[in-house]
This record gives structure tokens, C-alpha cells and sequence, in this order.
């Protein structure tokens, strides 16, 4: 295996046959100590918290197969903390784009003049660029179309899987008695074929969910979401 890439939660290598294998670090992203999913630096680093983010990310991604989402996904290895998966690219140089169920973080902290925190959101999709030093920040439908990043017919495209995709989880979630408020993807375009699919992962370290109007840290998020499985 070869590494090529060292990033804040994960490292990735190439592997002999084309794909890619992901290593899930126990670094989180957060601030001063504090872990936010919407932070863009490691904040801390929680033992485990890679395995659990992958244990996760297996649920969701098979979850996703079986309903014939396009998804990176080959197969993960958990007391490896090792995901394969298939050879994307990414839009631009990185993109994230945010599902939303209720006012709460990057959100409220931008519009809080206009709404109320925890207040419901109707799927709510937004996009950030991937820039630390600019603090990712969000862009239109418009620009990305414009600076080249993401055409007008691939964002109706990629809105709909980020909706269709959040729902999923969400009501996978609810299940347990847990409210999704917002969750972040990654998505890219697959190197076979051009086709645009989830990427990256879906675990706690990447949404916010709260039971009973209290926050579950993503270690907690995992054992209470695999309880049974």
C-alpha cells in the first residue's frame, strides 16, 4: 500500500488493483478541546472514535446499497478501522455539502436573526468549499456553476441524493428514539464511469443527533445506533 493522503479524521492509500483504502483515524474535528462536526481542525482525538465512525459508516453505506444509492463503498474492515473503496475525484478541489433539519451550529450562527435556535428546517441542503484557510465557505448553486466546479443539471443531481440520503439516515436514527439535526456528506464523481456518488463516510463524527433535546457524542451515537444490530 502506498499513502497518499493524510487528513484530519483519515489517511488513504492506493491499493495494487485501483481502489483506495481509507484508515479512520481517532482524531476528530472540534475546537479548543470542544468536538463540532462543523469545525474544520482536528480538535481532540477520543480513543476509538475511528472504529466507531467506521462501524457507522458500514451501517449506512450497506444500508445505502441495498437501496441502489451510488455510493465509493467495496467493503470495510472494523477492527482494522479500514474501509475499500472505489477511485473517485472530488469537485473542485473539495466540497461539502450539509443536510439540515433544524437551526443549530455554522447555521444559526449565520442567520440567527431570522430564526430560532433548534428551529425546524425542511431539508435544507447547502454547500461549502473545502478551505481552511477561508473557513470552507458557503457557496451558491450560481457559483458553482460558474467557477466551473459543479454544473446546474449535476447539483439538481447531487441535492437530490444529499435530501434522498439524509432522509435515510434520519430515519434510520429515529428508530432508536434519536433526532437527526444536520448531517454533512462528501460526494465525487466515480472514475469508472463519471458517475456522481457519496464518498467519504457518514458516522457521528459528521451530523449532529440529540435524544430526549440533549446532544449524544459520537462514541455514544454509535452504541446506541448498533444496539441489536
Amino acid at each position: 500500500m502506498k499513502l497518499i493522503y493524510q487528513g484530519k479524521t483519515k489517511d488513504i492509500y492506493a491499493l495494487e488493483d485501483g481502489n483506495y483504502l481509507l484508515r479512520f483515524k481517532d482524531d476528530v474535528t472540534g475546537e479548543n478541546g470542544v468536538f463540532d462536526p462543523g469545525a474544520n481542525t482536528v480538535g481532540l482525538t477520543i480513543e476509538g472514535a475511528g472504529k466507531a465512525g467506521l462501524r457507522l459508516t458500514k451501517f449506512f453505506f450497506e444500508i445505502l446499497k441495498e437501496k441502489g444509492i451510488p455510493t465509493h463503498y467495496v467493503d470495510a474492515n472494523v477492527e482494522e478501522a479500514t474501509m475499500t473503496v472505489k477511485t473517485a475525484t472530488v469537485f473542485g478541489k473539495g466540497m461539502e455539502v450539509i443536510c439540515r433539519y433544524r437551526a443549530v451550529g455554522s447555521f444559526l450562527r449565520r442567520y440567527g436573526m431570522y430564526v430560532e435556535e433548534g428551529q425546524s428546517l425542511d431539508r435544507f441542503v447547502e454547500v461549502t468549499l473545502k478551505d481552511d484557510e477561508r473557513q470552507d465557505p458557503p457557496i451558491t448553486e450560481d457559483g458553482l456553476d460558474m467557477l466551473g466546479i459543479l454544473s446546474k443539471e449535476e447539483y439538481k443531481t447531487l441535492k437530490a441524493l444529499t435530501q434522498r440520503i439524509g432522509d435515510i439516515v434520519k430515519e434510520e436514527l429515529a428508530k432508536k428514539s434519536i433526532e437527526l439535526y444536520d448531517i454533512k456528506f462528501e460526494f465525487g464523481r466515480l472514475k469508472e464511469n463519471n458517475e456522481i456518488v457519496l464518498i467519504d463516510e457518514i458516522s457521528g463524527g459528521n451530523m449532529r443527533a440529540y435524544k430526549d433535546g440533549q446532544y449524544i457524542e459520537p462514541l455514544k451515537l454509535e452504541k446506541l445506533v448498533m444496539e441489536g444490530e
